[in-house]
Order: structure tokens, then sequence, then C-alpha cells
């Protein structure tokens, strides 16, 4: 069910720079005892960070599953009442930013299917890298006159998959489609009475596993845990596949684990107050600002991040360089997505609609402005100028990640290659693009260094290009050729 089904809502984001495009938000929970649509709901809103085109619930009551989705932020998708009428012990959600297939109504997760077995919900966190070969299979299953979803993306695909086997359930329909699937995917799904998750062999995009009183909840971060009052248990292991109903909760592995977790869930995409392999994202943003310091030192009279994201490591940048720490770049929260297209002379304005510099606190001083990363470079350009105006001496841009020279495969959308600013220009060649005085990024090294995590359990593939997951040869301007999908741009 859904309002609004027709899909043609505007969605602008202002602003004159695409920067690096979050991977989508998953949740899941089997809890007899709760309102499972309201954890569902909170559970999104706490991972809104990572998508902010669609938001999606679906539940069961043991009969039927329900399905309420839109385009919009979470708050936007769901009222009090829309909540009532979805009932039950079981659901999933999904909050989407779209890497595979347009972003479109018919694309908002989770995905629904009827089976031979049931009916089947999912949802995914992501990108697979063959999905076009998917797509045949599909094609060879169900004739093309029965597939009339209109969906373009390969979360569409992996339901159709799993609900096309011959198997006797879900259960080991999924085992059988599990080892098809080649790229990064947390899933989590479901049939009428049990919930379903799983994370590809390389765990690239992370996954959690959380205790309530009775039942069990599973989620994209811990953040979303906190928010639910859920206990933190364990990460979803590489590789392994869950079914929890009321019988418990089972584990079983269905690929040998070859760990690669995402770098820039470190850097960007995960919330500061989640934990990935161990470690606090916030503790390690700020270890990164201290090797940035150590290895970009510059004389300066102000530390200042961009918010939110550069926040912890600026002040591991304050920290080790002794350089005071402050709030010269002040953050509207609420321009993140729109469905008002901003007025001409608005949209000349461009950064401004998000941040404004404080003139007090920055005028006469020589500024080190820290950021997480520089992908077209419109963005750290419009800072720089705004600083200037403002009246700042000096602006030195100090990056807390590596050039982002290659784009990523595996869910998060930074640009085409040839759109990367770093993939055709040296340091200096981008300083003088943005107009900086000076810049600095923080080296690989570093930064792997910072995450505590062993080099060969990370991936690094839009840094340095070596992709840990085969991705086809056949590329357009460095993007995944996926013309068999989009059917419906």
């Amino acid at each position: 069910m859904s309002r609004r089904a027709d899909g043609l809502l505007n969605h602008n984001y202002p602003g004159d720079d695409k920067g690096p495009q979050d991977a989508c938000g998953v949740f899941g929970v089997w809890a007899p005892d709760e309102e499972v649509a309201k954890l569902t709901f909170y559970g999104l809103y706490a991972l809104q960070h990572r998508g902010t085109e669609s938001a999606g619930i679906a539940t069961s009551d043991g009969d039927r599953i329900v399905v309420f989705k839109d385009m919009g932020l979470v708050s936007q998708v769901f009222t009090e009442s829309d909540l009532a009428t979805l009932p039950g012990d079981l659901a999933i959600g999904h909050t989407r930013y779209s890497t595979t297939g347009s972003s479109t109504w018919v694309n908002a997760q989770p995905t629904l299917r009827p089976t031979k077995y049931g009916t089947l919900a999912l949802a995914h966190n992501g990108n697979l890298t063959n999905t076009g070969d998917l797509a045949e299979m599909v094609a060879k299953l169900e004739p093309p006159a029965k597939n009339e979803r209109g969906a373009t993306t390969d979360t569409e695909i992996m339901t159709a998959l799993i609900g096309l086997q011959h198997e006797k359930n879900v259960e080991a329909s999924a085992l059988a489609v599990l080892p098809l699937l080649q790229g990064a995917f947390s899933l989590v799904f479901m049939d009428e009475r049990t919930l379903y998750a799983a994370r590809d062999r390389h765990g690239v995009r992370p996954l959690v596993i959380g205790k309530l009183e009775r039942g069990w909840v599973v989620a994209s971060e811990s953040a979303a845990l906190d928010i639910v009052g859920a206990a933190f248990v364990r990460e979803v292991e590489p590789g392994e596949f869950l079914i929890i109903n009321e019988d418990g909760i089972r584990s079983q592995m269905w690929a040998v684990p070859e760990p690669k977790g995402c770098i820039f869930e470190y850097v960007y995409l995960a919330r500061p107050d989640t934990s990935i392999a161990g470690q606090s994202v916030h503790a390690t943003r700020v270890r990164i600002g201290k090797k940035l310091a150590i290895e970009a030192p510059v004389k300066a009279d102000l530390v200042i991040p961009v918010p939110e994201s550069g926040t912890p490591a600026a002040i591991g940048y304050a920290q080790e360089s002794g350089i005071p720490y402050g709030l010269g770049l002040v953050k509207n929260s609420y321009v993140g997505r729109t469905f008002i297209q901003p007025s001409q002379t608005i949209r000349q304005l461009g950064i401004r609609l998000k941040l404004n510099p404080l003139r007090e606190i920055i005028e006469g001083k020589r500024i080190v402005v820290v950021d997480d990363s520089i992908v077209r470079g419109n963005t750290q350009r419009a800072i720089v100028r705004m600083l200037r105006e403002a009246g700042a001496l000096e602006i030195h841009v100090r990056i807390s990640s590596p050039p982002v020279k290659w784009p990523c495969f595996y869910g998060i959308d930074f640009a085409t290659r040839a759109e990367l600013i770093a993939s055709g220009l040296e340091v200096e060649e981008i300083r003088r693009s943005i107009g900086a005085d000076s810049l600095g990024y923080v080296s690989a090294e570093g930064l792997i260094e910072a995450t505590h995590v062993p080099a060969e359990k990370l991936c690094t593939a839009c840094f340095t290009g070596q992709y840990p997951i085969a991705i086809p040869t056949d590329l357009s301007e460095g993007k995944l050729r996926l013309e068999i999908l989009d059917q419906n741009p």
C-alpha cells in the first residue's frame, strides 16, 4: 500500500555539488510483544543519513505481509495513522539512495513478491556487479509478460530469483541464490513468519544484530539498535545467513568469509555514534584527524570543520596540532532534501543553502578547514570563496581521506571517473582549482592505521583503483552499464 503511488513528486537537492551519496539503510525486527512498525520507523529514522530518496516498511501478522513505501524522508513518508495500519510481529524497513535503477516510486523498497511458498519482502544495502547476468537468469525462469513490475533495481532481481527457485521454502531458496550474487549486499527479508538476513562474503556494507527483551533486531548500523533500545550483540559475519522466528535465531555460513569492509564507512558514511569492527566511528575519525595534522601540518590560528562529517577529524587535527578548534561554518540541517525547486536567485547562492560562515569567528584569521573528501571540488571551491569574503586571511584545506580517484561499484555513488577531480589533477592543481592557500590529504596508510583494521580486510578501491570484487570489463565512462535493467528511467 502507498500514498502518492504515481511517484511524480519533485525531489531536488539544493546546492551546486553532488558529493559522495550514501549507501542505503536496512532494518529488520522480530518482536511479538512490540509495535514492530514503530520500531522500524525509528530504526529507519536513525539510518536516514544512508538514504534520503525513499523509505518503506513491510510488516507481517503471520498471515499476510503489508508494505507501505513512498518517496521522501522517513518523517515525510509515515504518519502515526500510517504506522497503525502495519500490524504484526515482524517487519523490515529500508531508506534508499539509488545506485542501480532510477529514483522513482516503483524502485522504493522493500520489494514485494508472491511465491509458491507465501509472500516475500526484501530490502538491500549495497550494489551487485553482475546484475545483467542475474536479470537474464530471471528472464529464463519467468516470461517477460509476467514481469510487469517495472522496477529497475538489483533488489528486484534478487527478490525475483529467490521467489522463482524450485525449493521447499524461502530459506532453501535464499541459500540457492546467495552464491549467485556478486558485489556488495547486506540484506533483510521476510516471509509471513520469519525474518532473514544475509551479508556478502566480503562484508563490504555493515550489518549488525541486536537483542530486545523478547525479540531480535538486524540493522545497518549499531546506532539504530541504540535508538530502539536493542542491546548490541555482534556484527553479522561476511558470508553469514540468519533465520529469526519464534524458534529463536539460527545462523549458518553460506560462503567462506573474505572480509573487505568499505573504508569510506569510517570516513563519511556511518554515523559517528556507530561502531564498526569493534571501533567507534567517532574515535576513528578523531584519529584520522590527528594523522592528518602530522602528515599535513600548517601554521594557522583556527581549525574549523565542514559540518557535520568533518567535525571529528577537525577535533583530532586541533588536538594534535595545538591550533584552537572553533565553529566557523553553520549548517542548515534541514536542507538535505526538499520538494520545492529553489528560485534562480536562491540557486545561484549554491552552497549557502547548506552552509554559512560566522564572520566574527574567522575574520582576520588563518583558517584550517577540515572536510571528509573532495569529489568534484565544487563544494570546497564555494567554501573557500565564502571564507575569503568573510575576511579569512589564509585558507588551508585539509581532507580526512586520500584523493578519490575511482568510482565505487559497491553501493556509493561518487561520480564517473571523468568527473572526479583527483582522477585528472595533482594535489597542487586541485589546490589552485579550489582557490585554497594550501591543500593536504591524509595518506592511505595513515587512514588505514587510524581504523585499527588490517589493510587486507578493507576495500580502498575508490582511492587505489584496486577492486576486491570483480566488476564487468564493459564500463561506460567509469560507471556500470546496466541498460538491461533501466527500462523506466
